[in-house]
């Protein structure tokens, strides 16, 4: 035997020793792989949510005011907390509030970013380009930053679109005041939380369309089928899963809007303009009653945990669908 077979034959042992031939061996490797890729990922995610969560559901079980504050003890108290805000009808009321005006921001929001994103399909691409580097600046603008620039526009004194709807011949809109009528306060924080959510789902769904087969609706218009019946029978059940996805995250983003309230209404919001949010922030820090209001943080955890948890069971059934 030459030295190049001997080379090989003790290798081939060393491998066979080391169980890689062995089938079992490559697929138990293959199974641990993705949780060693994902472990990383995983710990910072437990250092960045799990850690804080755990610490609001503890806090949620004290008393915690001005003077445990100053003790750095709370008193525990059991579900006191939990109790005060379950029997408090004012709570069902912000409820109520914070659903109705989720609800219309998610619909407002998946309806426009769908038309907008139709309408990049069909225009020439050097508009398709500026309009897409548009909505890009508009995703990258901070929150804060942008909720000013719109509360400067809506201003009762030197707001741009008082003085252009005035001017425009829709009414005398000089120095008038739309947060001091609820309704109008909330349709122009609707119009900023739209505004700002639409970049995100008209560039998610416009890579959606690219992947719709042409030949499908190539075939459906050759059948006589009208834009409308080729969006509804043959674009949007391959966008199904997207819209899931996109409806999902909205959901989750309407319902614990904070900055576009705060900023809007100068970091003074009446009980009128109450969500979620805002009233689990103003029961901590305006009354100092941190306990109660890491209870309300939690409730609306719970809240969305169920209100989305029908979006994710219909995900997973389509990707059951799917893979059969």
């Amino acid at each position: 035997m030459n030295s190049a077979s001997a080379a090989a034959a003790a290798g081939h042992g060393r491998l066979a020793k080391m169980n890689l031939f062995r089938p079992w061996a490559w697929r138990r490797s293959a199974g641990a792989a993705p949780y060693l890729l994902l472990a990383p990922a995983l710990l910072v995610l437990a250092a960045v949510l799990l850690y804080p969560m755990a610490s609001l559901v503890a806090l949620s079980f004290q008393h915690y005011g001005l003077r445990q504050l100053i003790a750095h003890s709370g008193d525990y108290v059991g579900l006191d907390n939990y109790t005060a805000v379950l029997r408090d009808g004012f709570f069902w009321k912000v409820v109520a509030r914070t659903a109705a005006f989720a609800a219309a921001n998610v619909a407002l929001t998946m309806f426009l970013g769908t038309l907008l994103a139709l309408l990049l399909e069909r225009v020439h691409r050097p508009v398709r380009v500026l309009l897409t580097a548009g909505l890009v600046l508009v995703w990258a603008t901070p929150v804060v930053v942008a909720v000013d620039l719109w509360q400067w526009m809506f201003d009762f004194e030197f707001g741009v679109i008082n003085w252009l709807l005035t001017h425009l011949g829709f009414g005398n809109y000089i120095h008038h005041n739309w947060f001091a009528h609820p309704l109008q306060g909330f349709a122009v924080i609707t119009v900023v939380v739209v505004w700002g959510a639409l970049p995100f789902v008209v560039i998610t769904l416009s890579a959606g369309l690219a992947q719709v087969p042409r030949d499908m609706i190539e075939a459906a218009e050759v059948d006589g089928a009208n834009p409308l019946h080729v969006f509804w029978y043959v674009v949007a059940p391959v966008l199904r899963p997207v819209f899931i996805i996109l409806a999902t995250l909205s959901t989750i983003w309407d319902f614990k809007v904070f900055d576009q309230v705060w900023v809007m209404l100068n970091q003074r919001p009446g009980a009128d303009y109450f969500l979620l949010g805002i009233y689990s922030f103003s029961e901590s820090f305006r009354v100092t009653q941190y306990g109660l209001g890491s209870a309300l943080a939690v409730l609306l955890v719970l809240i969305l945990v169920v209100v989305t948890s029908g979006y994710v069971r219909h995900y997973m059934g389509q990707l059951g669908e799917e893979s059969k």
